[in-house]
């Protein structure tokens, strides 16, 4: 212990930044870390590996700036981050008062925050995993520009996804008042917007698996050109099907304006449809 106290403080005499390999190195008892932080005036600080305060009373990280691994805050009184500004792993943060996730600009792994009252990600401009929004007050995604997971926006009163560029994985934005894409332009596999006020698909190109676009007032696909299974335009007011190429799986277009101008045989001359096109 006292060799990796004195490794810890001639490390941080060049950096100016403690370095903690792990909490374990302190029996894993935040407050006895805490203790030596102290000591040290509370300096800026950081952990190299996992941190799990799961349902403890923790109220602050105090300097922490980074964590290399997971940051476990899940039921926990937690309001701010402080100064953290990167996650290497998930971050855990479901069920917590947290409203703003202050200078924190990117999260490795997965990020949760069901069930909070997080008004804005702030600075946040990238999440690695899954970032669950469901069941919170977001209105709008501040600076973050990708997520290389899913991103479920559920039951949230979503606005605009601003600056995002690319979600990874699936994209729920079904029955929400969400009016624009923004600068979107790919998602890799499902995107949900049925029961949306959506009118423009606005810089989308690709969806990696289905679109689900059944009663909203969508009446161009803009720059969209492949969808990879399923399309679903029922019951929409769709003028034009834009610069779409390709559907992998069917095309819905039952009670469209689409489905009374041409034919299935036309349809396909325009677009190559691998599945059934209902009219």
């Amino acid at each position: 212990m006292k060799n990796l106290i004195k490794k810890i403080l001639k490390e941080y005499e060049e950096e100016k930044i403690i370095s903690i390999p792990g909490l374990h190195y302190f029996n894993n008892d935040w407050d006895l870390l805490q203790s030596f932080l102290k000591s040290k005036g509370n300096p800026k600080w950081k952990i190299s590996d996992n941190l799990d305060l799961e349902g403890t009373p923790i109220e602050s990280l105090g300097n922490l700036t980074s964590v290399g691994g997971g940051l476990d805050l899940e039921n926990t009184p937690i309001e701010s981050l402080g100064n953290l500004t990167s996650v290497g792993g998930g971050l855990y943060l479901e069920n917590t008062p947290i409203e703003s996730l202050g200078n924190l600009t990117s999260v490795g792994g997965y990020l949760d925050l069901r069930n909070t009252s997080i008004e804005s990600l702030g600075n946040l401009q990238s999440v690695g995993g899954t970032l669950y929004l469901g069941n919170t007050p977001i209105e709008y995604l501040g600076n973050l520009t990708s997520v290389g997971g899913a991103l479920y926006l559920g039951n949230t009163p979503i606005k605009s996804l601003g600056n995002l560029t690319s979600v990874g994985g699936d994209l729920d934005l079904y029955d929400t008042p969400i009016e624009s894409l923004g600068n979107l332009t790919s998602v890799g596999d499902y995107l949900s917007l049925g029961n949306t006020s959506i009118k423009s698909l606005g810089n989308l190109q690709s969806v990696g698996a289905g679109l689900n676009l059944e009663n909203t007032p969508i009446e161009s696909l803009g720059n969209l050109t492949s969808v990879g299974r399923d399309l679903y335009l029922r019951n929409t007011p769709i003028q034009s099907l834009g610069n779409l190429t390709s559907v992998g799986g069917g095309l819905d277009l039952r009670n469209t304006p689409i489905s009374k101008k041409y034919t299935e045989g036309q349809i396909r001359q325009m677009v190559n449809v691998e599945g059934n096109i209902y009219m």
